[in-house]
């Protein structure tokens, strides 16, 4: 599922789009990709342009042709060009070797909600806010972003099942929990083997409001894979409580689903949740010992604090202009693990321009083979947006190599 039912983690690093993204043989036309990518567009969206409830600007460059629309349990064959609201381009079709395919249901929510109105062989330029691209994660962008997308395909998907007869409310003989979600087992498979918060799952999903409406399915060709730490309260308590090889029906109040955000189904949501196979991933690392700043922590202008714990044999900094690879760890005031490239068991590379103005100040300070702590308050950090941690932050980063 997307990180849309789910904060939308499973996508790739910087402005990729999806974590399962195939590229179609060279040679395409790609007139987004090449000849749209070489002219910033403005970043302040004309007057024509139209304006969606959730916030997404857009206007159509090109029409396209036929009635068929893509639905969210569709593929479709894309070119795209991208570019940050300071008009650098971030990435394009042409950048990867040609069009891309993935799920509709795969990608920021901007693009999920846009994709559905185009019609084959439309070019439409989007305006997406910050809530709807990539909400709340290190190394993704926080403002808004600026896409040329160009449909090519609709590769149609397996229909989702119909709405339950008990999707309106959970029946009595459902689990209750303290947090107010409930739970029913559809199907046990006996087994007592249940991923910890830190795992990495693979899974079937449906979800549904409880009015009955199909807002996101897998399908059953084919799991999608989660990291459970990073998906929405709802899900991370439910997932464990199943074994692999279980199926269950969850009912998740709007405080532990999208909890109101734009572009997101709004109040409780149900879901059909089918864990296939769990990875076991590295235990998370412990928070240290001072969440706050203590007071021999040095201090930027801005406001950052950091400590460095361990001093590299590196001889430059990096540039805003610089790509990083790192490791790192990150918690909220209260000592909870919400991120880690350790519990990923793979280093994060992210451009010092694209990450939080914490992180971009923190990392133009180490040299390579620095581990540093950074406590970063929150206008440094998300400064509130929808789906993020909320106030200050502390991160463990390890600055591994510099890319120039």
């Amino acid at each position: 599922m997307t990180m849309q039912p789910v904060v939308h983690a499973v996508v790739c690093a910087a402005l990729a789009l999806c974590a399962g993204c195939t590229r179609s043989p060279a040679k395409e036309a790609r007139s987004v990709g090449e000849s749209g990518s070489k002219l910033a567009p403005s970043k302040t969206p004309p007057a024509t342009a139209e304006t969606s409830p959730s916030g997404l600007v857009s206007q159509v460059q090109k029409p396209g042709s036929g009635e068929k629309r893509a639905r969210l349990h569709d593929q479709v064959r894309v070119n795209f060009a991208a570019w940050n609201g300071q008009g650098e381009q971030t990435d394009s079709s042409e950048k990867r070797g040609g069009p891309v395919t993935f799920a509709v249901a795969g990608v920021i929510a901007g693009w999920t909600e846009a994709l559905q109105q185009m019609r084959v062989g439309e070019q439409r330029r989007l305006w997406i806010p910050d809530q709807l691209v990539y909400p709340g994660r290190p190394g993704f962008p926080r403002a808004m972003a600026i896409f040329d997308l160009e449909l090519l395909e609709i590769i149609e998907g397996e229909a989702p099942p119909p709405a339950p007869p008990d999707v309106a409310a959970a029946p009595a003989d459902a689990t209750l929990l303290s947090s107010g979600l409930a739970y029913k087992l559809l199907a046990s498979s006996g087994s007592d083997d249940k991923p910890n918060a830190w795992d990495r799952v693979r899974i079937y999903y449906t979800g549904w409001t409880t009015a009955g409406v199909t807002f996101e399915s897998s399908g059953h060709k084919r799991p999608a894979v989660f990291d459970v730490s990073h998906v929405m309260p709802g899900w991370r308590e439910a997932l464990q409580r199943l074994a692999a090889g279980d199926r269950a029906r969850v009912w998740i109040p709007e405080a532990l689903a999208y909890q109101g955000r734009a572009g997101q189904p709004q109040g409780s949501v149900v879901f059909d949740l089918e864990l296939v196979s769990i990875e076991r991933r590295p235990a998370p690392p412990e928070a240290p010992a001072q969440l706050a700043a203590p007071q021999d922590a040095k201090q930027t202008q801005s406001g950052l604090s950091y400590r460095v714990l361990k001093h590299g044999t590196g001889k430059t900094k990096p540039t805003r202009h610089d790509r990083v690879a790192v490791h790192y760890s990150a918690w909220t005031s209260d000592g909870r693990l919400f991120d880690s490239s350790i519990v990923k068991g793979q280093a994060a590379t992210v451009p010092v321009s694209r990450v939080i103005p914490g992180w971009a100040e923190g990392l133009q300070l180490m040299v390579e083979g620095d581990k540093t702590l950074f406590w970063i308050p929150e206008k440094l950090a998300y400064a509130g947006i929808d789906g993020a941690p909320r106030g200050q932050l502390l991160y463990e980063v390890e600055l591994l190599q510099i890319s120039r």
